[in-house]
């Protein structure tokens, strides 16, 4: 793909890069800018290259998690550890102020990002395993027990409100 192609379907993107972004940082929308013009500078300077070998959508989304993947970690390492804290009534008392957005949020990482990719995003399970870099089956796991735990939580906000 030319480099002219390459910049106009990435223009067309942008707004899915964006909100895979700020999902990949947990909803932290400056970490999400933060993440996305990294990833646009690798682009323009070579550092990630199209290969062609899928979508550009499921290559761009797999530059984007990479890149937040790493943004994360150097994020949280860089967190002091708090010696006591206290935990925040509105995780004592459940999910019932909670929106769908946060429910989300709750299941465990794999989970979280294959239902993102899937009902957010509109990838199949087969580009979400492309974009996550792990087994079609693996993915397919990860969906239905998303799915199950998602369903748990909502009804439970259901029963607390």
């Amino acid at each position: 793909m030319q480099h002219e192609q390459l910049e106009q379907t990435v223009k067309a993107l942008h707004r899915d890069a964006y909100i895979w972004a700020r999902q990949c940082c947990r909803f932290d929308d400056e970490m999400a800018k933060d993440v996305l013009q990294q990833v646009y500078l690798k682009i323009l300077e070579s550092k990630a290259v199209y290969g062609g070998k899928s979508s550009v959508k499921t290559w761009l989304f797999s530059v984007i998690r990479f890149t937040a993947n790493g943004s994360m970690a150097q994020a949280n390492a860089i967190l002091p550890l708090l010696e006591d804290y206290d935990v925040p009534d509105e995780m004592v008392s459940g999910y019932a102020d909670q929106s769908p957005e946060e429910l989300i949020q709750l299941l465990p990482a794999k989970q979280r990002e294959v239902l993102l990719l899937v009902f957010y995003h509109g990838l199949t399970l087969e580009k979400a395993a492309e974009v996550m870099e792990i087994g079609l089956g693996t993915v397919r796991t990860h969906y239905d027990r998303g799915k199950k735990n998602l369903k748990k939580l909502i009804e439970k906000s259901r029963i607390e409100q």
